[in-house]
């Protein structure tokens, strides 16, 4: 089965560069083009990048055995939040993870269930000691290759909202998820200033 996994992705990996390249051709119908691409890899998912707030500090702070600690830490204590809810978790890179769900209101309880998460186990820990998590969620049509990595507009979305605007404990999130979450129990949105480019409004997910 690990075999399997790795040839499947390297064909798609394969495919995709194969037809950027025929693209790039001066002679190229890249209308033509676009939609095979879009065919073998349009897919619509909710996309959630988290980032631990102030690692880079942090890691300056107390060298690269704390970095090593809290890293395995977050992933110890999230990825199974993660896979409860039905998340598929594509990426680890440094201190931020790449997670896609096929539904919505499964994305955002997952968020806030790692929300909390975080918030228990930090309540017994020291302050250089504890996990202070953004998560950012977007919503749409993107790209995804294999189980490798997505692309799409709401891809960036959710990577400025989770690891470059969200404090510590926050959930921000695109209008795309705002609209397709409907209405959750004990969940309202917050409207915020700062819009990733294409996302139409950003929201601050207000829980419980």
């Amino acid at each position: 089965m690990p075999v399997h996994r790795r040839v499947v992705q390297s064909a798609s990996v394969d495919r995709l560069q194969a037809l950027i390249a025929e693209r790039l051709k001066p002679d190229a119908d890249k209308t033509a083009i676009d939609r095979r691409i879009d065919d073998l890899f349009g897919e619509t998912w909710c996309i959630m990048a988290t980032d631990l707030c102030g690692f880079s500090r942090g890691v300056a702070d107390f060298g690269i055995i704390h970095f090593l600690q809290t890293i395995y830490e977050s992933s110890r204590i999230l990825v199974p939040v993660v896979e409860r809810n039905d998340g598929i978790l594509l990426k680890i890179e440094g201190d931020s993870f790449l997670v896609i769900y096929r539904n919505v209101q499964k994305a955002i309880r997952s968020a806030i269930e790692m929300q909390r998460t975080v918030r228990e186990y930090n309540a017994a820990r020291e302050s250089t000691e504890q996990v202070l998590l953004g998560v950012g969620l977007g919503y749409g049509k993107v790209l995804r290759i294999g189980d490798e990595d997505v692309f799409g507009v709401e891809v960036n979305s959710a990577y400025i909202l989770g690891e470059d605007t969200a404090r510590a404990y926050e959930i921000l999130a695109t209008q795309a998820v705002r609209d397709a979450a409907e209405e959750i129990d004990g969940i309202t949105f917050e409207e915020i200033a700062k819009i990733p480019p294409g996302a139409g409004k950003a929201y601050r997910v207000r829980y419980q």
